[in-house]
């Protein structure tokens, strides 16, 4: 939702109206649109049709287990009447859409409006995904064959497109239809529909080099960068969250540490998450001997099975150990604020494309990397090609991993020397590609293509 509102509000800022559509728990999730731009960006809620077995309130991936997602979809393709009435009375010039709305294409048809796909995945899942036609001719069908790049790229045009086979077979999984009745990818695929004009991706080609032109060639339409939104001074992305108690206790002790001598920890919201995973990764930290920051977030799964929040996981005595050097926070974490304090010196994190975009583009963070599923794994391998993270060993078949191999990864990035060129590496990488000039041209450069294929 954030990059999708960080759009509307550069579209605002170049004076163009925006309604932002969304469900009334997640709008209200949202950081306020500032004053200024209020007149022109409406946010409309839509609310969400009640499914058997998806819990009440339940609006976001984040409210529910993995296992619940699938009911989460069905309940939002039953929003296709109530945003069919919202597209004829707002008659737009351009709908611009997630990838899950495949029941949109057809209203937009009927109103003779045309589409971009904004993708805020990186332009590197696209490319591995590939056309519904190259899939048909090339089908993937063992295990194997997901963790291999596939035939259509050509592999002297960019960094290898490959998966482990723990990822491989969550990837997999994305192929085939769940209890919505429609798979992932075709969802993904209805960018084939000629309503679709513009594929827009949340990522430039300084981010990811040679892509852009490939996609273009291989859908047969343009697949273009929005940029990479990334967020304001630091100062303006802050959020009602930001005051709270436990927060602010964290941020006081971040003030009291030697420049870039923290580690921050974030595996995000949407990371599947296991309590095995929260130990070892607690243990891995405290053998570290790494001052951190943790944004421990409790995934749905952990609460579904009756604890209150994470920190009901840490091993006994944790927070104790490592008092004076490391500080968790279960609450609301500002996490663009964090990374910006000159404390930070790394980021622990799942790879997200988001949290990937903020750490090393938006301020120069080396990585250390703890994948998990989707885009994940392919960010993880673009970042270790690129010189700016460490990989967490795991193991290969069912990607667990010990406390001791995320110590070494830790210890790489913050202690040893190899640390040193890592940050380097990353620092420079933030100036070629977070050059916010450059940045806001995307934009520009965007409405113009608005504006000729409407």
């Amino acid at each position: 939702m954030i990059p999708f509102l960080e759009l509307s509000k550069r579209l605002a800022r170049r004076g163009h109206a925006v309604t932002f559509v969304s469900t009334p728990r997640n709008a209200a999730r949202l950081a306020p649109v500032p004053p200024e731009l209020s007149p022109r960006v409406r946010v409309v809620t839509l609310r969400l049709p009640v499914v058997e077995g998806l819990p009440d309130g339940a609006e976001s991936t984040a409210d529910v287990p993995p296992e619940n997602v699938e009911l989460l979809k069905t309940a939002f393709d039953g929003l296709d009447a109530p945003f069919a009435a919202l597209v004829g009375e707002k008659k737009p010039d351009w709908i611009v859409l997630d990838f899950a709305q495949h029941w949109a294409f057809p209203i937009a048809e009927e109103h003779k409006i045309a589409c971009a796909m904004f993708l805020i995945l990186p332009a590197a899942l696209l490319a591995y995904v590939g056309t519904k036609g190259e899939n048909d001719a090339h089908p993937r069908r063992t295990t194997e064959e997901y963790m291999a790049q596939p035939p259509w790229i050509p592999s002297a045009t960019t960094t290898l497109l490959t998966y482990r086979r723990h990822e491989a077979e969550a990837v997999a999984a994305a192929f085939r239809p769940n209890a919505s009745g429609v798979s992932d990818i075709d969802r993904l695929f209805h960018l084939h529909h000629p309503s679709c004009r513009l594929v827009i991706h949340r990522s430039c080609p300084d981010a990811e080099p040679h892509l852009f032109p490939l996609l273009t060639n291989l859908f047969s339409k343009p697949v273009v960068p929005s940029g990479l939104l990334l967020p304001g001074d630091v100062l303006d992305v802050e959020d009602a969250g930001d005051q709270s108690s436990a927060f602010m206790e964290a941020a006081r002790w971040l003030d009291e540490q030697p420049a870039r001598s923290v580690i921050y920890v974030a595996l995000g919201s949407e990371a599947p998450v296991t309590a095995h995973h929260i130990r070892e990764l607690a243990h891995g930290i405290e053998l570290s001997g790494v001052r951190f920051l943790w944004a421990l977030r409790a995934p749905a799964s952990v609460l579904a099975a009756g604890h209150k929040d994470a920190g009901d996981l840490l091993p006994d005595g944790f927070e104790r150990r490592v008092a004076g050097r490391g500080v968790v926070c279960t609450g609301w974490v500002p996490q663009v604020r964090v990374l910006g304090h000159v404390a930070v010196g790394a980021f622990l994190t799942h790879c997200g494309w988001g949290s990937t975009v903020e750490g090393v583009f938006g301020f120069g963070h080396p990585l250390v990397m703890l994948p998990f599923v989707a885009d994940q794994g392919l960010i993880a391998r673009a970042m270790a090609a690129r010189g700016v993270g460490v990989e967490v060993v795991r193991d290969d078949a069912d990607g667990s991993f010990r406390g001791e191999d995320v110590a070494a990864a830790v210890r790489r990035v913050m202690v040893e020397e190899e640390g040193e060129e890592l940050a380097r590496n990353a620092r420079e990488l933030r100036e070629v590609v977070g050059d916010r000039v450059r940045q806001e041209e995307y934009v520009d450069e965007l409405i113009e293509l608005f504006q000729r294929y409407k």
